[in-house]
């Protein structure tokens, strides 16, 4: 199942490989995962974070959100590049939510109570390659901020 999933979201070939919406959803979630792993502490507070935003994001069970972040977690070490991933999640993903997912990340990003300049640096690479400016992503990172009750970062 995953390796089929694998060859689909990395397919060379443009139109090669068709993706559905789930397999956009295992990218947004794989690239969260690859925001916790960014400063190569994956701590379970963060695992615990990227299920609460998947169970979110699309009305998740705990079991389903656990599954898809399992997933994501072997998609993500098995992935080639992040510039795949944003590919993909542009592609699939309107505007709109791709600031939703940018949101997730800085979500993910603090999970832990700390500002990592290794995740921080990887959530404003993947803003930009998502098309989200980085005014855009800034004031969605305050936002976030202000909502997990976290000042002064």
């Amino acid at each position: 199942m995953f390796r089929n999933l694998l060859s689909r979201l990395f397919a060379d070939m443009p139109g090669s490989a068709v993706l559905n919406s789930q397999d956009g959803e295992v990218a947004i979630a794989a690239l969260l995962v690859r925001i916790a792993r960014a400063d190569d502490r994956y701590s379970e507070t963060e695992r615990r974070r990227i299920e609460g935003v998947l169970a979110r994001r699309r009305g998740l069970s705990h079991d389903e959100a656990v599954e898809r972040r399992v997933a994501a977690e072997m998609i993500e070490a098995e992935a080639p590049d992040t510039v795949r991933f944003t590919r993909i999640v542009k592609e699939r993903v309107d505007l709109d939510d791709r600031q939703n997912v940018i949101a997730a990340m800085w979500e993910v990003a603090y999970a832990d109570g700390k500002r990592s300049a290794e995740e921080d640096s990887m959530v404003r690479l993947v803003a930009s390659l998502l098309g989200v400016n980085d005014r855009d992503s800034n004031l969605v990172r305050q936002r976030v901020l202000d909502d997990l009750g976290i000042r002064g970062h």
